[in-house]
């Protein structure tokens, strides 16, 4: 009887250990519905950006983005302005997909740039890779 009991008690605790870490990791990552009923990622909020350029002359610089989405489409605007790109102006655009990027543009001075984006798996860092002249990886934080 005693071994019946021990063996409950131990299914009911990895039962409770099992529910309550799904139910974390679905509650971290925040998502969209979409009238699709598709989710897709929150982008929504100002974010961290680390830009590390490695073709020619490598350079690093930091920044902040507040990106804006309505559905699954998405921009990314500079909240920081430098020499080159001046404050308020884009600085990424793009379409989600329940997989992740369906499209991911870098905006430069030139125009924009098609670019390949991984989002981490509980949303909250994103790193994109943009293969241009200047080879850029830039790393995006959320900011909490």
């Amino acid at each position: 009887m005693v071994k019946k009991i021990f063996a409950l008690l131990v299914c009911f605790i990895g039962l409770t250990i099992f529910f309550a870490s799904t139910l974390h990791s679905q509650g971290s990552m925040k998502t969209i519905t979409l009238p699709n009923g598709e989710a897709v990622l929150d982008l929504n909020g100002e974010w961290d950006v680390f830009a590390e350029w490695t073709g020619g002359t490598p350079n690093n610089s930091r920044s902040i983005c507040k990106i804006t989405q309505e559905g699954s489409s998405f921009v990314g605007v500079r909240m920081m302005g430098t020499l080159y790109s001046p404050k308020g102006s884009q600085m990424l655009r793009g379409e989600l997909d329940k997989n992740g990027f369906k499209t991911l543009q870098s905006i430069t001075l030139s125009g924009p740039i098609d670019a390949k984006g991984q989002i981490s798996e509980d949303g909250n860092r994103i790193i994109i890779d943009v293969v241009s002249a200047r080879k850029t990886k830039m790393t995006f934080t959320r900011k909490k």
